[in-house]
């Protein structure tokens, strides 16, 4: 397990020194009176009952910067924390999602990464998605950020609560090349072929040799390494890292695949899983709704609609209920 602590720590996205551009679904409002809706807030809290409704629709049409204003009028106003009012107010699936939002999406990402290190055992899969989906801009912020709320460092955090090699996988953050206007076509046939001899080509695998190309080369320059890896293996990548490695380092390489090569696809896919049964997984939808919902959620919802045939919205609409329902497909905003 030592060596898949190693690729965690080391994995992460990233599109080169510019930004990648934002596709929210989640937009400032307009005409924003943070006065006015602290106020109907307030009232939604202390009506009997607690009006859910008003609390959902305002706080899932604002914007992080605009939630804030709302909370700072709001403690004017009450002279209470309105996140602890919140939390007074509401309960289950909804308290969480709401909670949510009135952390920035740093604060969400770093507040998920510690309750998935909570209580007895580790939640890997919860762990892997964060890491491996998040870039180095974002993993840097959250890194920031994990310190600021919890005193600690998110590596020691994660090498403390897994085991082996799958903490090197989570605890690095921000190592890889930046994107060139060059393509290095020789770079990038070293490379396929050495992924091949470092594993299928011999018994047993060289997983350092992995680790390396997989944690420190640019996403445009991977993905031309997987399309040239194919003339070298008889199988793809993902075939190959099936048949090298196993367990929590298996699941770690896969999901860094699926992300380097579309991670929009990626969090349709975890969307589409979590809600093709009865059994919703309400944890794993909140995540990727409320940190993605003022990043790329359009993008993601385009991906859901050419995936599953459906779009995500009617979905949501066929697998949840009530104001829970009602704060998702907000945030979804609008059907395709």
């Amino acid at each position: 397990m030592a060596l898949v602590s190693e690729i965690l720590t080391k994995l992460t996205l990233s599109y080169g020194g510019e930004r990648e551009p934002k596709c929210p679904t989640v937009v400032p409002a307009y005409d924003f009176n943070p006065e006015q809706d602290a106020a109907k807030i307030e009232t939604a809290i202390k009506t009997k009952g607690v009006d859910e409704q008003t609390i959902t629709d305002i706080l899932t049409k604002r914007s992080c910067s605009q939630r804030s204003e709302i909370a700072f009028e709001y403690e004017k106003r009450a002279k209470k924390d309105l996140v602890g009012a919140l939390k007074g107010a509401l309960s289950g699936s909804l308290e969480h999602l709401i909670l949510g939002l009135m952390k920035s999406t740093a604060q969400y990402d770093a507040s998920e990464l510690k309750s998935s290190m909570k209580g007895l055992g580790t939640d890997e899969e919860s762990l892997n998605e964060m890491v491996c989906s998040r870039n180095n801009e974002e993993l840097k912020e959250i890194k920031k950020v994990y310190r600021e709320m919890f005193k600690k460092e998110l590596e020691k955090d994660v090498s403390g609560d897994t085991s082996g090699d799958f903490i090197l996988l989570c605890c690095t953050i921000c190592n890889r090349d930046e994107p060139s206007n060059v393509v290095d076509y020789e770079k990038i046939d070293n490379d396929a072929r050495a992924l091949y001899e470092a594993g299928v080509r011999r018994k047993g695998t060289d997983v350092t040799t992995w680790i390396s190309i997989f944690s420190e080369r640019s996403v445009p320059h991977l993905q031309k390494v997987f399309e040239r890896y194919k003339r070298y293996s008889p199988y793809d990548i993902k075939e190959s890292i099936r048949k090298e490695v196993k367990g929590d380092l298996e699941k770690s390489f896969l999901t860094l695949v699926e992300c380097l090569e579309n991670k929009h696809l990626y969090f349709a896919s975890r969307l589409g899983d979590a809600m093709k049964s009865k059994s919703v997984k309400e944890k794993v939808i909140t995540r990727i709704i409320v940190s993605r919902c003022e990043v790329d959620l359009m993008k993601i919802r385009a991906e859901f609609k050419k995936t599953f045939g459906k779009s995500l919205y009617q979905t949501i609409l066929e697998h949840t209920k009530g104001d829970y329902q009602r704060a998702l497909l907000n945030l979804c905003g609008g059907d395709d």
